[in-house]
């Protein structure tokens, strides 16, 4: 992108965050990522529907991103635009009946502890799971038994060429870790409708899924998450990796898990090739000794179609 380029976005978007050559890294919770052509924060609605018809007039790549979680980026120059919605898009207001309205740049954390406090029963057991509501519900985010969609009522997106599309739930297709929305289309905002529950059992489901994520998941490190989808509700992929041998295997600073082996730790400085490539091993090695094909549940971005077409999403 050159300074014409960039001077044009600057006039484009007058109220935005704009960061250009803007190391992907400090945007990570894996710590790990090449510099962004463009990273922007959109003000409102007005500027974002601004720069989404402008990449799409100019044929540019563009990826929507949350607060940075379950996403792998890449060492190198990411090409085009990074779009977040984390900064500007954060209203959210819950109702006496519990009906949830809320931006998709709400920190899901922050949604779930104003729920529970008003003994809204079922989120509590996603209390923990990282990044902003709009990645969550793309992904279908869930925990222990309960997934985010269960409460949808209904969201609304934003076309490329600017347009707001509403969706009710029956519109799209959920299932484990996995929404049909348009992937050309980014989450503005959803309602969702909960039901009231008993305080001490939703205190102590809250209390219970806390626990088990300090004493299971490798919390204290950088991290993507979870790296694989599980195969089925019966059969977890950590199982699966630790019992194919692989737990503590590293290449350059990044690591397989100790305490859960479907976690790739960052110890210091790993690259993206380094995850890669304890990716591909898992992969290979549970395929061999299991006959099961794990699916990547962290999502790639800015890596060369090279890469990204080597059959690592199925």
């Amino acid at each position: 992108m050159n300074i014409n380029q960039q001077n044009n976005i600057k006039f484009l978007l007058k109220k935005s965050e704009i960061k250009f050559n803007e190391p992907m890294s400090r945007h990570s919770t894996f710590g790990i990522g090449g510099p962004a052509e463009c990273l922007v924060y959109p003000h409102d609605s007005n500027e974002l529907s601004i720069l989404l018809r402008y990449i799409d007039n100019n044929n540019i790549p563009i990826f929507f991103i949350g607060s940075g979680s379950n996403i792998l980026f890449y060492d190198k120059r990411i090409q085009g635009f990074i779009i977040s919605l984390k900064k500007t898009f954060k209203k959210f207001s819950i109702s006496k009946k519990l009906q949830i309205n809320a931006q998709s740049g709400v920190m899901l954390g922050t949604l779930i502890k104003n729920a529970i406090k008003l003994n809204a029963k079922g989120l509590e057991s996603l209390i923990g799971v990282p990044g902003t509501l709009g990645g969550a519900l793309i992904m279908n985010a869930g925990a222990f038994g309960n997934e985010i969609s269960n409460y949808l009522q209904l969201a609304h997106t934003m076309t490329l060429d600017g347009s707001i599309k509403t969706y009710k739930k029956s519109d799209i297709d959920f299932k484990y870790r996995y929404s049909s929305f348009p992937k050309n289309e980014i989450l503005l905002d959803a309602i969702f409708q909960c039901i009231e529950g008993e305080p001490v059992k939703i205190k102590h489901d809250r209390e219970k899924a806390s626990r088990l994520r300090r004493n299971n998941q490798p919390l204290k490190y950088r991290s993507a998450g979870s790296i694989f989808k599980n195969p089925s509700k019966d059969l977890a992929a950590g199982y699966l990796i630790d019992q194919a041998g692989l737990k503590g295997i590293e290449k350059g600073d990044a690591c397989i898990s100790n305490k859960h082996a479907n976690f790739i730790i960052n110890n210091d400085s790993a690259k993206a090739s380094d995850v890669l490539y304890l990716i591909q091993l898992i992969k290979n090695t549970v395929q061999n000794k299991f006959n099961v094909n794990l699916e990547l549940e962290v999502k790639l971005i800015g890596f060369p179609k090279i890469i990204t077409d080597k059959s690592l999403y199925s």
